[in-house]
C-alpha cells in the first residue's frame, strides 16, 4: 500500500512542479469561468480579462519563489 501511495506521489510530481500556482490557476479559471459570463457575457474583454489574471498568477508566484530563494 505505502508503494501505490509514494508511485502516486511521484506521478503527481511529475506532473504538477508547484502545488501553489496550480491551485492558483485552477482556481482563476473556475472563478473566470463563473464570473466573467455572468459580468461582461459576449464582451471582447473576456479573453484579455483572463489572460491578465493568469499572467498576475504567474508573476506573483515567481516573486514569491524569487524571494524565498533569496534568503
Amino acid at each position: 500500500m505505502n508503494g501505490l501511495i509514494e508511485f502516486s506521489r511521484k506521478l503527481g510530481r511529475l506532473f504538477v512542479d508547484d502545488g501553489t500556482l496550480a491551485i492558483a490557476l485552477i482556481g482563476w479559471c473556475l472563478a473566470a469561468g463563473l464570473l466573467l459570463p455572468a459580468f461582461a457575457p459576449h464582451s471582447v474583454w473576456s479573453a484579455p480579462l483572463f489572460s491578465l489574471g493568469c499572467l498576475l498568477i504567474l508573476i506573483a508566484n515567481v516573486t514569491c519563489s524569487a524571494a524565498q530563494h533569496k534568503k
